[in-house]
């Protein structure tokens, strides 16, 4: 027969580590709650304060934390010695773990020309959703800063802008149904802009800076009803920050 005493001890024991373990545990779900980025998650949605580059898939450039006009954020620069004004190319940054299909995104982004941009460049800044294989196919809503207060109409009213890679690039979908992907919206270059994306089947609807309006409304997203990665974008030749992003899914 055990001793009643020893025995007591050993469920002492034993509750100490199970306490223990408990309390890991909740470490862990803690700690897994903030997650990639600062991720806050709330049973409304994620929050990424983008006060941490890790968990972000960059590609064609890096991304480093900086703080512009007083905002802590990320910084998307191209990579060093890209000067060709023929070379298009961006730089996207993917949240690892995210898959998206209907929803809402939002952040706080802040796009300009660098020095010695070429005439053309417009400060190119955007999110990208629904993206699949690191980008090779997503759906874009994206910001030409330097338009929205330009002295030429036809620049204003290419404000805004959606395309889908690979198959339908802003320059294609210009020429085939003008004005139907792009409008109109105040913008001032290098200021902190706040982008809001619902997205519901093959709908996408753009608000900018707190309207209760949309400045942009795509009826066809040309990827149809897909699911997929959340990113942000800056055209090569585009000083390109990006902050407070927040992504709420609807089940």
């Amino acid at each position: 027969m055990r001793h009643p005493s020893k025995s007591l001890g050993r469920f002492s024991n034993l509750g100490c580590y199970v306490s223990a373990i408990l309390l890991a545990i909740g470490g862990c779900l803690a700690f897994s709650a903030v997650g990639v980025l600062g991720q806050q998650t709330t049973s409304s949605g994620s929050s990424f304060p983008l006060d941490s580059v890790a968990g972000l898939e960059v590609f064609n450039g890096k991304a480093e934390v900086a703080t512009y006009r007083g905002q802590r954020g990320v910084h998307l620069t191209a990579v060093p010695g890209r000067s060709d004004p023929e070379d298009n190319e961006s730089v996207h940054a993917f949240v690892a773990g995210v898959d998206f299909k209907d929803g809402t995104i939002e952040a706080d982004v802040a796009g300009a020309p660098v020095p010695g941009a070429p005439a053309d460049a417009r400060g190119f800044i955007g999110i990208d959703f629904r993206g699949q294989k690191h980008g090779a196919r997503t759906e874009s809503i994206y910001l030409r800063p330097t338009n929205g207060r330009a002295d030429d109409q036809m620049r204003r009213n290419h404000s805004v802008q959606y395309d889908s890679v690979p198959d339908f690039p802003w320059f294609r979908l210009r020429k085939e149904n003008p004005g139907v992907y792009e409008s109109y919206t105040d913008l001032e270059a290098g200021a902190w802009t706040h982008m809001k994306i619902v997205v519901s089947g093959t709908k996408a609807v753009l608000y900018v800076n707190g309207s209760d309006q949309p400045c942009l409304i795509v009826n066809d997203l040309k990827l149809g009803e897909t699911h997929g990665q959340v990113g942000f974008w800056g055209q090569w030749s585009t000083d390109a920050y990006f902050s407070k992003l927040t992504i709420r899914s609807d089940r």
